[in-house]
């Protein structure tokens, strides 16, 4: 089985565990969602799948998001300017949050993941998900912004 097919089996049985029917809207939804790595927003996903499926509506995208959420194969990120955006990356990293231009960038590191162990043994927690956002200027943007100090 293809990684495509695998990732749409595991969209139509998220769907229908939650007694959703796994409408080809839904599966081109889940399936962009959580093959995108620039962690989307729901704007920027319902145009993409609008492209294909001209009927889908913005509300069947929240709704589909979620569902997504809540079989944990998405998270939602809550970020300045009261942006929300979606990381389908699960596993333990560091989200680079660029405060010019916005793009999300994952950085991933063993390190993090024994942080998280770390911390659980230390404060007897048991965590269940993780989220660890860093915020500054990517090179791009520190580049033009060259000679001006870097705000916190």
């Amino acid at each position: 089985m293809s990684d495509i097919q695998e990732l749409e089996a595991s969209i139509i049985k998220a769907l229908r565990g939650k007694g959703y029917k796994a409408t080809p809207q839904r599966i081109a939804i889940s399936r962009f969602a959580l093959r995108n790595h620039d962690h989307p927003t729901a704007q920027r996903i319902y145009s993409d799948v609008k492209k294909v499926y001209p009927t889908v509506s913005l509300a069947t995208v929240y709704k589909t998001i979620q569902i997504l959420k809540e079989v944990g194969l998405i998270q939602e990120l809550n970020l300045p300017k009261d942006q929300t955006r979606f990381d389908s990356d699960m596993e333990p990293h560091i989200n680079l949050i660029c405060l010019g231009c916005g793009n999300i960038r994952d950085f991933e590191d063993p390190a993090v993941r024994e942080i998280i162990v770390k911390v659980s043994a230390a404060e007897e927690f048991a965590a269940i998900g993780q989220r660890f956002d860093m915020y500054g200027l990517c090179q791009s943007c520190n580049q033009k912004k060259a000679g001006q100090p870097i705000r916190s």
